[in-house]
């Protein structure tokens, strides 16, 4: 499991992210949520090690994270930015293989274990229709689920998503989104995804996370945290609870 104990990070003096204690386990997805500048990428960051804390502790399966060594930790984590990285010239297979890197190395060769996995990836997130299709002529959905093939490629037991659905509309967001749900849940991985959406992150999280001003604010389970007491006290503005009309026992906000 990720252990945070009092991990904090600032730059120029300025904290962005307050002392926060958090345990994320396997086979749940953890959403992210709050409001823009609240912390929210700048702890998935934490957690990707893109970024050192400032102060504090972060510990994967019980050993300090910034003791992993490169490939291992790749091994461990996969990290999907908010930014992606370019992807010209280059088709839906080649970036789902880049995927196998932690695995077999630059000079590595390419095992049939390797293709099998890629195989997999991509009958997982129905992608293999994409294979020879270059990645930048895909939609902006198709995109995502390229880019989640390549993640379960790495075969890695976490998932770390920076606003994986900003971009897209909202049929792409709830394709991309079940998507993650049922793969954290069938492969027994550990997923945290940063999510703007309050109805999005209660519908498709198991657990959600609030920050408010780099501070963490509360936690539960969605139903704990669908209140428009608690929501106001994230979001800053006041909103409505009604039931779902469509699945029992949940709820969706509006404004």
């Amino acid at each position: 499991m990720f252990e945070l104990d009092a991990v904090s990070w600032q730059i120029n003096g300025k904290t962005l992210l307050h002392p926060i204690d958090l345990t994320i386990d396997h086979g749940h997805v953890v959403g992210l949520i709050g409001h823009n500048g609240s912390g929210k990428s700048t702890l998935v960051k934490l957690l990707a090690r893109q970024l050192s804390p400032s102060a504090g502790r972060i510990t994967l399966e019980g050993k300090p994270l910034d003791a992993w060594g490169d490939r291992p930790l790749a091994r461990q984590i996969a990290y999907l930015p908010q930014q992606l990285p370019p992807t010209e010239g280059l088709s839906a297979l080649d970036l789902v293989r880049f995927g196998r890197y932690p695995w077999h190395g630059a000079l590595g060769r390419f095992s049939a274990e390797d293709q099998a996995e890629v195989d997999r990836a991509m009958a997982l997130t129905d992608t293999q229709q994409f294979a020879r299709r270059n990645v930048d002529e895909l939609s902006g959905g198709e995109r995502q689920r390229v880019w989640l093939a390549m993640l379960i490629a790495q075969n890695a037991k976490y998932l770390l998503l920076d606003e994986p659905t900003s971009a897209l509309d909202i049929a792409h967001q709830v394709e991309v989104l079940s998507l993650v749900r049922n793969l954290g849940r069938e492969l027994g991985m550990g997923v945290v995804v940063v999510l703007h959406d309050i109805n999005m992150a209660a519908t498709y999280c198991d657990h959600l996370v609030a920050l408010h001003s780099g501070r963490l604010l509360t936690q539960g389970a969605p139903q704990e945290l669908m209140n428009s007491r608690t929501l106001e006290a994230i979001y800053g503005i006041s909103m409505s609870i009604m039931p779902h009309p469509h699945t029992d026992g949940a709820q969706i906000a509006i404004v």
